[in-house]
């Protein structure tokens, strides 16, 4: 049986990695599901690694790419450094503009965030029908600031920045507008597809926000799978139970109004731009209203408790796991 698109299944991915060679003593975060990014010890910091490609979206898809890989970085207390760039583009489409059209606002978002551009390679790529970037982007963290999504301990808040689900809201207005102009109006339209720049995707700002105002203890980018997926690769990370009150998610209305057209689920699509975050109960308080104070929205979604991982809403019932993002389904049923 084949796969489906998007991530690969959890306990396929788990089997994987059980046997990945790791000779290093240096390496402090091996690699996991939920784990979005390598530690490696240099001695006096530690360099955080992270390795994402863009496949859904073309559309400014340089720009995207320092992003979404800086996202990951962030969450682990770190500040991004240098990335490299593998360019895949697709033959018989490919020009000296369509280029620049992909670079410029890459170095423009490596200049905004303080990233060196190191290397990388770029080919036209056969059986492409369309441009597909991945990103390996350093960043470096103080010994005793790294956070990870294993830190998250029974008693912490569960908190939840800006809303769901961003990345998908702009996807899909890009993607697939004939299938939602008799629901939307074009005005509609124009603001989900700016979802990328307002609320916007980027998560820095957020983790260094939340880091500064108190005791975070772990945070997660909810990429592909959205929230839920999110929160099931934090719990079985951390290895403890989440408790979500479903109700203090904040789905943003827009947000909301493209799935229902779609037939979406908003807590399984990719959400980047929202910042999933764990802290001491009694810092929550601090860290939200250092957010808002920014013009950050913050929700407190949950709490974690001790138990086998897993996901459950307040009525017991355990949260669905997804078995693939909603935007992947979505492409699947198009090319079905």
């Amino acid at each position: 049986m084949t796969l489906p698109l998007g991530k690969l299944p959890p306990d396929l991915l788990t089997n994987l990695l059980k046997t990945a060679p790791q000779y290093d003593p240096r390496l402090v975060l091996k690699p996991g599901v939920g784990l979005d990014c390598a530690v490696v010890d240099i001695g006096d910091r530690y360099l955080v690694l992270k390795s994402d490609p863009i496949t859904f979206a073309a559309e400014n898809i340089g720009w995207y790419l320092v992003q979404v890989n800086s996202n990951d970085i962030a969450t682990t207390g770190g500040v991004p450094r240098w990335l490299m760039v593998t360019m895949l583009l697709p033959e018989g489409q490919t020009t000296a503009a369509s280029l620049s059209a992909i670079v410029d606002p890459l170095y423009a978002a490596c200049r905004e965030k303080g990233i060196s551009v190191i290397g990388g390679h770029s080919e036209i790529t056969y059986g492409l029908d369309r441009p597909i970037l991945i990103g390996s982007l350093i960043g470096e963290v103080a010994r005793d600031k790294l956070i990870t999504p294993q830190g998250a301990r029974p008693g912490d808040k569960i908190m939840l920045t800006k809303g769901i689900p961003i990345e998908a809201t702009a996807i899909l207005a890009q993607e697939f507008p004939e299938r939602l102009t008799a629901s939307l109006t074009p005005a509609d339209l124009q603001t989900a597809r700016a979802y990328l720049y307002q609320p916007g995707i980027s998560v820095l700002r957020d983790a260094q926000l939340a880091t500064a105002a108190g005791r975070v203890t772990a945070m997660h980018d909810p990429t592909e799978g959205g929230l839920a997926g999110a929160l099931w690769e934090l719990a079985e990370a951390c290895g403890h139970h989440l408790i979500i009150d479903k109700d203090a998610i904040p789905v943003l209305d827009l947000s909301a109004r493209i799935c229902a057209v779609l037939g979406l689920d908003p807590l399984a699509a990719i959400a980047s731009g929202a910042l999933l975050l764990t802290a001491a109960a009694e810092d929550a308080p601090a860290i939200c209203k250092a957010l808002e104070d920014e013009g950050i929205l913050c929700a407190e979604i949950g709490v974690v408790e001790a138990g086998e991982f897993g996901v459950s809403m307040g009525d017991g019932m355990l949260l669905p796991r997804p078995v693939r993002d909603e935007i992947a389904r979505l492409y699947e049923e198009g090319s079905g």
